[in-house]
């Protein structure tokens, strides 16, 4: 009779009672042991070089380092790592983000157990899965025209509140410049103003208050 090592995996989400009822949920199956839990990005690197688990659930906000930033410098140093995020939200740029990070696979907190068992077979067994919700988001989010570097920290001062003169002093530049990157975030948001941006901002998961 041949035996089967069952899927190590880490739970990693800032929400205690979250990762309690992962681990719970999935130490029930024969086929899965949660061998190590952590509620930051920071300490899921540190604990997959000791755990070694051959799948991780990230969830997608985290405070401090984010989910995809996480995601990314596991894979990084483990390239083979094999990474699910779990989220609570759908924001196209989240999803585009943990995809891009090197994650194989993406489904939304509120799925149903068989489903998320489902996945989590599926991307041990090096096969992508993305949860039926969000394959428009995502379809929809390639469709767009993708901010720059210096677009995307414009955009996060305008969701603070703050104005053109607040931002370039910020930046250390130009006020006119600042209206240029404005003028470009809008265009490519396809949005009308500044508060329409926010707004949007905020449900793609572009920028996040956390």
């Amino acid at each position: 009779m041949t035996s089967t090592k069952p899927i190590r995996i880490l739970v990693v989400d800032d929400h205690f009672m979250v990762r309690m009822g992962l681990s719970a949920s999935l130490n029930v199956e024969p086929d899965m042991q949660v061998v190590a839990e952590v509620g930051t990005g920071e300490a899921a690197l540190e604990s997959y070089r000791h755990s070694l688990p051959t799948l991780v659930i990230m969830d997608v906000r985290l405070p401090g380092m984010s989910g995809a930033e996480s995601a990314a410098a596991i894979i990084r140093e483990f390239p083979e790592a094999r990474i699910l995020m779990l989220s609570t939200h759908a924001g196209e740029e989240e999803i585009y983000r943990s995809l891009q990070s090197g994650a194989r696979g993406y489904i939304i907190k509120s799925a149903v157990r068989e489903e998320l068992l489902h996945a989590i077979r599926e991307v041990f067994a090096g096969r992508r899965y993305l949860d039926p919700i969000v394959v428009p988001l995502l379809a929809e989010r390639l469709s767009q025209k993708s901010l720059t570097s210096r677009e995307l920290e414009v955009l996060r001062m305008v969701v603070k509140g703050m104005g053109n003169k607040e931002i370039a002093a910020a930046l250390n530049i130009a006020e006119v410049t600042v209206k240029l990157h404005v003028s470009h975030v809008l265009e490519k948001l396809n949005v009308k103003d500044r508060t329409e941006a926010a707004t949007m901002a905020l449900r793609r998961g572009i920028v996040s208050l956390e």
